[in-house]
């Protein structure tokens, strides 16, 4: 490398890499230079002092700009304001915002369903006390209207086409009939109607016939039979407030079952079944239903007793329970959430009747065990 490359020799004092040591003096100009120091050092590049914000404008002042000696810096160049506050890069991560855990909901329109379970109440409750025969017509339609939605699931999701018919003439005879004549008048007319089914069913071509008129007898017995012992209660001579006393004892206890399952429920009752029912709210269900029985039997039941209403209360939370639980079997076997659409926030007619079936011949049965037909 020639001094031409250097532009000036080194300083006095400059520690050269070949000696180990400080040069004394100037170093000879031209051929006298040593070669040998030439050959081991190399310019150093000369880089101009960079501001600590960077950006694209600083591309082209990444090498010196000569003007005068070759080691001289040129005056630095001014560079473009950056700003206060950079808009954070788009790869930069942001602070993750938390979000609220969700509340828990009823899972229905419970404005609607509130509304419709009040205007219900007061009808079934004016027809029960003013006239009993209106009460009467008020459960037969009820029976028809829940055997409608029954036979059209049936028919819709498995194909079974149990007769209508004859199920809910038979019904709504039967209805009437544990009116007048008790529960012999039941029994009769739930046989005629078991025949009537069997008979109808035969007009039509036989594949299916056993299949449908087996669902035709199950559905003749789970909702007319079995709402024939509302209306016998109906025949004591305190048969409204006997009524009343069912139907309170199993509002409440679904009423309980659900408020205390929402708040408190952490322990499935049966998962495989209803996965929302949990044994907290059966306690919640059978100490609101105890608590309703023993007030009920103790001012409205003739004769009553509040230690026999601890009982009816026990048994109606059970007796409820079981029903929901066989009624949501039968709906999930046919893959469905509700019966019907017939009421607001309910569903249908059958899925309110479902803790009301099972649970009218067992407040029967007690009523009659504690203070006899009369």
């Amino acid at each position: 490398m020639n001094d031409s490359s250097w532009g000036a020799p080194p300083q006095a004092g400059y520690w050269g890499p070949s000696d180990g040591g400080p040069v004394q003096g100037a170093a000879p100009a031209g051929p006298a230079y040593d070669a040998q120091y030439a050959q081991q050092t190399r310019p150093m590049p000369i880089v101009p002092d960079v501001p600590e914000h960077g950006g694209d404008q600083d591309d082209d002042r990444g090498a010196a700009r000569v003007s005068g000696p070759l080691f001289q810096n040129p005056p630095a160049q001014p560079y473009a304001a950056v700003p206060q506050n950079p808009e954070p890069m788009p790869d930069a991560p942001q602070p993750a915002q938390s979000q609220p855990p969700p509340k828990k909901t009823a899972g229905r329109d419970l404005g609607a369903a509130i509304g419709v379970g009040v205007g219900l109440g007061a009808v079934i409750v004016a027809s029960l006390f003013v006239v009993k025969a209106v009460f009467v017509g008020v459960v037969a339609v009820a029976v028809v209207v829940g055997l409608w939605e029954l036979t059209k699931r049936l028919e819709e999701r498995k194909g079974i086409k149990a007769p209508l018919v004859p199920l809910a003439i038979g019904g709504a005879a039967m209805v009437v009939a544990g009116y007048a004549r008790g529960a012999e008048g039941a029994w009769v007319a739930m046989a005629l109607t078991a025949l009537a089914v069997l008979v109808w069913r035969m007009t039509e071509p036989p594949e299916g016939y056993l299949k449908d008129v087996t669902a035709g007898l199950f559905a003749a017995f789970y909702v007319p039979f079995l709402a024939t012992f509302v209306t016998m209660m109906l025949m004591a001579d305190d048969g409204a407030q006997r009524v009343l006393t069912f139907l309170v004892l199993t509002v409440l206890s679904d009423t309980g079952a659900y408020a205390v399952g929402w708040r408190f429920g952490r322990t499935k009752l049966a998962p495989r079944i209803s996965p929302g029912k949990t044994r907290e709210g059966l306690l919640g269900a059978v100490a609101f239903a105890m608590a309703a029985g023993a007030l009920c039997m103790q001012f409205m039941i003739e004769d009553g007793v509040w230690w026999q209403g601890l009982l009816l209360g026990l048994a109606v939370a059970v007796s409820a329970t079981l029903g929901d639980l066989g009624e949501s079997m039968i709906k999930r076997d046919l893959g469905i959430k509700d019966m019907g659409t017939l009421l607001p926030g309910h569903g249908g007619i059958m899925d309110r009747l479902d803790s009301l079936l099972p649970t009218a011949p067992v407040v029967w049965l007690l009523l009659v065990i504690f203070v006899g037909s009369g």
